[in-house]
C-alpha cells in the first residue's frame, strides 16, 4: 500500500481547498506548513464578509480593473499568508503548497514573509498565456525553493 508524502497530502489538500473558492475564473488553493504541521490556509476570493462572485455575478464574475484582473479577489497564497499574520502564527521558514504557481505581486509577499519553499501544481503563466512564470523566476533569483508538483502515486 502506498504511504502518502506530506507533499502528496497537503497538495491535494490545496486542490480540496480550491473548490471552496466563489471564483468564476479560476479557483485556487493553498496550505502553508512548517515542519510538517499545516500553519494556515486558503483559497481565492473576495475578502470575508464582502461579495461572493459565484452568487452576485454568476454569468461574469467580479468587475474588472483596469487591467483586466479581478477587482475583488485575494489570491490563496495571500488569504492563506494573511490569515496567519493576522493570528500572530509565526510563518519565516515555512513551506506554501498552491494549486497554481505565484504571480509576480504574490512571490514578493512570500519572498517578504519568508517563506522558504513552494511547491506549486499548475502554471500562472500558462494559466494567463504569458511567456514567463515572473513570480517563480522572481522566487529563484532570491533564494526560495519552487518545485512544480509531480504526483509520486
Amino acid at each position: 500500500m502506498h504511504k502518502p508524502t506530506f507533499d502528496e497530502i497537503y497538495m491535494e489538500l490545496a486542490m480540496n481547498l480550491a473548490r471552496k473558492s466563489h471564483c468564476t475564473k479560476i479557483k485556487v488553493g493553498s496550505v502553508l506548513t512548517k515542519d510538517t504541521r499545516i500553519v494556515s490556509l486558503g483559497y481565492n476570493g473576495p475578502p470575508a464578509g464582502t461579495h461572493n462572485c459565484d452568487e452576485e455575478w454568476p454569468e461574469t464574475g467580479c468587475p474588472r480593473d483596469s487591467k483586466g484582473s479581478c477587482s475583488l479577489a485575494l489570491h490563496a497564497e495571500q488569504n492563506a499568508i494573511l490569515y496567519a499574520s493576522k493570528n500572530g502564527v509565526p510563518i519565516q521558514g515555512s513551506t506554501l503548497y498552491v494549486t497554481l504557481s505565484p504571480c509576480l505581486p504574490c512571490a514578493r509577499i512570500i519572498y517578504t514573509m519568508g517563506i522558504k519553499r513552494v511547491i506549486y501544481l499548475n502554471s500562472y503563466a500558462e494559466y494567463k498565456g504569458i511567456g514567463l512564470d515572473e513570480g517563480v523566476d522572481f522566487l529563484r533569483r532570491f533564494g526560495v525553493v519552487v518545485e512544480k508538483y509531480v504526483s509520486e502515486a
